[in-house]
């Protein structure tokens, strides 16, 4: 089995996380400024060679209604342009409140406010992973 891929992508920086290779645990990886990511790719491109991924689960930001609003069909563009030219398989997962609960997460691990600012995106692309590798193994 091959390990997967999370991103938890926002307008200045994205979250990466990384599963185990058995796909159980999903850890915190990386935080990529958006804005360099746009101008040159080969990063993220080493990431995904690097690790061998064939599969990404990226946050698509849904409303509290469920629904797919601005900021979602932002997130498919960004896919559409960036992680698709990469031949990887894309999965989305609702990720309403992942970055609240990622700062939840680390207050109750004692990380400080200014810790957390760098960190919460990629813990959040963590939670997203998380919760998508619980619901593949439960189906």
């Amino acid at each position: 089995m091959s390990r997967l891929i999370g991103f938890d992508i926002g307008q200045k920086r994205m979250g990466v996380a990384i599963s185990d290779p058995n796909r159980t645990i999903a850890s915190p990886l990386a935080v990529l400024d958006v804005v360099e990511l746009r101008a040159d790719q080969r990063g993220l491109r080493r990431l995904i060679e690097d690790y061998e991924i064939h599969s990404a689960v990226v946050g698509l930001p849904l409303t509290m209604k469920g629904e797919e609003g601005p900021q979602a069909r932002q997130i498919r563009e960004f896919v559409a342009d960036y992680l698709a030219p990469l031949g990887i398989a894309i999965h989305y997962i609702d990720e309403r409140l992942s970055s609240k609960e990622a700062k939840k997460a680390m207050r109750e691990a004692g990380t400080s406010e200014k810790e957390a600012r760098g960190r919460v995106d990629m813990v959040a692309a963590a939670l997203l992973l998380q919760t998508y590798m619980d619901q593949v193994r439960m189906d």
